[in-house]
């Protein structure tokens, strides 16, 4: 199986800014549907955003308008730009194919933490 690596949590004020980065095998984020999900305690893991291999997005309601999913296939790389960051938008945030696949397993995740 191939676990992806994410990257680029930390602890941020409440309006502030992130971006997350997501590395996994050039075989999978070149050729499948790459979302973001995140886990706050408690809590169920959720899809905040997704791209498909040719660049389109859709994003879950909470986050629409603040945060950005992009891809570079070249770096096998996922991002997410998350803007105007809110205490709810704490979690551990997770990248993985959509649907999830055999061959990708769930990795460490990356801690984002939202002061208020």
């Amino acid at each position: 199986q191939v676990q992806p690596v994410e990257s680029g949590g930390g602890l941020v004020q409440t309006g502030g800014s992130l971006r997350l980065s997501c590395a996994a095998s050039r075989s999978i984020v070149s050729f499948y549907i790459m979302g973001w999900y995140r886990q706050a305690p408690g809590k169920q893991r959720e899809l905040v955003a997704r791209i498909t291999n040719v660049g389109n997005t859709n994003y879950a309601d909470s986050v629409k308008g603040r945060f950005t999913i992009s891809r570079d296939n070249a770096k096998n790389t996922v991002y997410l730009q998350m803007n105007r960051l809110k205490p709810e938008d704490t979690a551990v945030y997770y990248c993985n194919t959509d649907p999830q696949i055999s061959s990708m397993s769930w990795g460490q995740g990356t801690q984002v933490t939202v002061s208020s």
